[in-house]
């Protein structure tokens, strides 16, 4: 995990070698400073027989102020080593989280969740930023400065030093307690954020629905109950952590106590100066404040642990859809072919969703696909430009195996009109252009046409610049539509998938799209899935799905004929079988 993490370093080792540098050279001064300084009162201020050796005295105060200076000048430089070092650190950790990402296959994203992969990118990247910044400048300067002071400290009185070395197994051991009891409930807090993260985003996501059934103090009761969770966890840890600083204070002022009584005796009794008093007292003190940062780095390492482990699992995490030795470089044709066909999200051994799902249908078609809610249509058409790849047999594209293309090249064959439209915040043409970044005004302007788009987008008074907000919350639903569609012809595909796509536009706009398909791209192999009989019933086949199998296939004047299920949506649609429903 560690090597993983480090590899995210990179370009910053040099700021990550030099910030430890500086700090031992900062660490070096400060640590000789009170040993000077108790030479200065034995024989500056107390030499010559208490008269005192002034010459001596401003000598050693210029060569003090040096040192300060120089101590504060590399105290800077390792502060601005370490700042940069952990910045960049988190700014690569987030580019490799986000490359890996865009990765993923559906279900990987489906095993994280959107709202999990949000709060790794975030909350758990700027603790490792925190603590990464921790460990090359104050875990590098609290153990340096414990093993100098100590050192200076044997030197100046060794019998008097010896106390620290009893107090360093009691912090050992209460250091040990505190952070195997913590760690369980940090993790804990971070699988609680990515809920906490879930409802804010569903909220903001569907705010529109939320006023409209004026459920806003539910909304507000569920995200308090998240938000308690966090604290009343947070509060157990802290509780914990908290023992940190009276256990440093018991054992350290202990041992000033004991020190100051028997120095006390000892300069009575003519064995120690006052010099060496007060540099044992300074060595003390910057013995404390380097345990006391010591203490501040376990906490924040028991706090970083757990989001080391989810940022990792993110960089590991390899999608399951990759390109396979030597991929397929170009599709022939929009041929669509499928063979014995199983499909589960939950893979071998999960409840299938397609069941022996065998098709064939001839590039250049126009396809129905028809079936209630749950019959698995969406399911379908996601398996061809390999969304999600089959539980068994295979879907082929071109005469060729889905599995045997470069996923670009298939993809790029293959456009998708979800049926969740998205657009992105940017202009018509900026969101136009995901289907083709070198298109140009006029071809913009053409499949807009198409899609019966021009005509709304030319009554905006900045028409093709016209802004769109995020989510396309300033169009209507219909528009959106057609802005998608248009944006997939623009990839001239030879595979055009739209999933319910339509079903905000009315039937007379419909029409006209689908009149357009038929003359403009007649090579193009056309799915179309539709709620609606008259969206697809001119269709070369309707296929109609009922609970992931196939339950027919044919033409209109066929289905009627033969298919009960297709029938029964006919009559519903066109010969008031509402009232049928409703009886």
């Amino acid at each position: 995990m560690i090597k993983r993490l480090l590899g995210c370093v990179r370009e910053y080792k040099k700021d990550s070698i030099l910030a430890p540098i500086f700090v031992t050279m900062e660490v070096l001064l400060e640590v000789l400073i009170p040993f000077l300084m108790a030479k200065m009162v034995d024989f500056g201020i107390n030499g010559n027989n208490g008269a005192g050796d002034f010459p001596y005295i401003v000598k050693m105060g210029v060569i003090l102020i040096v040192l300060c200076a120089l101590s504060l000048w590399f105290g800077v430089l390792a502060g601005k080593s370490a700042a940069i070092a952990s910045a960049g650190f988190a700014k690569n950790l987030r580019k490799d989280m986000f490359h890996n990402v865009q990765n993923f296959s559906f279900s990987n994203i489906d095993k994280f969740s959107t709202s999990s992969i949000v709060t790794r990118l975030t909350t758990d990247v700027t603790h490792l930023q925190n603590a990464y910044q921790m460990i090359i400048r104050i875990a590098v300067r609290s153990p340096m400065m414990l093993i100098f002071s100590l050192i200076m400290a044997f030197t100046v009185k060794a019998d008097l030093a010896l106390v620290f070395l009893a107090a360093v197994p009691i912090l050992a051991v209460g250091l040990y307690l505190i952070m195997t009891h913590a760690h369980p409930i940090f993790e804990r807090v971070f699988k609680t954020y990515d809920k906490l993260n879930n409802v804010v985003q569903e909220n903001l996501h569907g705010i529109r629905v939320v006023k409209a059934f004026v459920k806003e103090d539910h909304e507000i009761e569920k995200f308090g109950a998240v938000s308690h969770t966090i604290y009343s966890d947070f509060s157990k840890a802290e509780k914990l952590l908290a023992w940190n600083a009276p256990l440093m204070q018991f054992c350290m002022y202990g041992c000033m106590l004991f020190i100051s009584w028997v120095g006390a005796n000892l300069i009575v009794s003519g064995s120690m100066t006052t010099g060496d008093l007060m540099g044992i007292m300074t060595y003390i003190m910057q013995i404390l404040s380097s345990l006391m940062m010591l203490s501040m780095i376990f906490v924040m390492i028991t706090i970083s642990k757990a989001s080391a482990q989810r940022t990792v699992e993110i960089l590991e995490e390899t999608s399951d859809i990759v390109n396979q030795k030597n991929p397929v470089l170009e599709v022939k044709n929009g041929e669509i072919i499928f063979r014995d066909v199983n499909f589960s999200y939950a893979g071998e051994g999960g409840k299938l969703c397609l069941t022996d799902i065998d098709l064939h249908i001839k590039s250049g078609e126009t396809i129905g696909i028809l079936g209630g809610t749950g019959s698995s249509k969406t399911t379908l058409v996601q398996l061809i430009p390999r969304l999600y790849d089959v539980t068994s047999g295979e879907v082929l594209v071109g005469g060729v195996n889905v599995k045997d293309y470069d996923l670009d090249t298939l993809r790029n064959e293959v456009a998708m009109v979800l049926q969740k439209n998205v657009l992105f915040s940017g202009t018509i043409k900026e969101n136009l252009r995901w289907g083709n970044e070198n298109a140009t005004d006029e071809e913009l302007k053409h499949a807009c046409k198409l899609a019966q788009a021009d005509g709304f987008i030319m009554q905006f008074p900045d028409q093709y610049d016209t802004y769109i907000e995020q989510g396309g919350t300033n169009v209507s639903g219909g528009q959106k539509q057609r802005l998608c569609i248009a944006r997939a012809l623009l990839k001239k595909p030879k595979i055009l998938i739209l999933d319910d796509s339509t079903s905000a536009v009315d039937t007379h706009t419909d029409a006209l799209i689908r009149k357009a398909f038929l003359e403009e791209i007649p090579n193009t192999t056309k799915l179309i899935i539709a709620q609606r009989v008259s969206s697809i019933m001119e269709a070369d086949q309707i296929i109609v799905l009922d609970d992931g199998n196939i339950a027919g296939i044919g033409t209109h004047d066929e289905l009627l004929r033969s298919n009960e299920i297709y029938r029964e949506v006919y009559e519903s649609q066109t010969k008031g079988g509402m009232a049928d429903v409703a009886k």
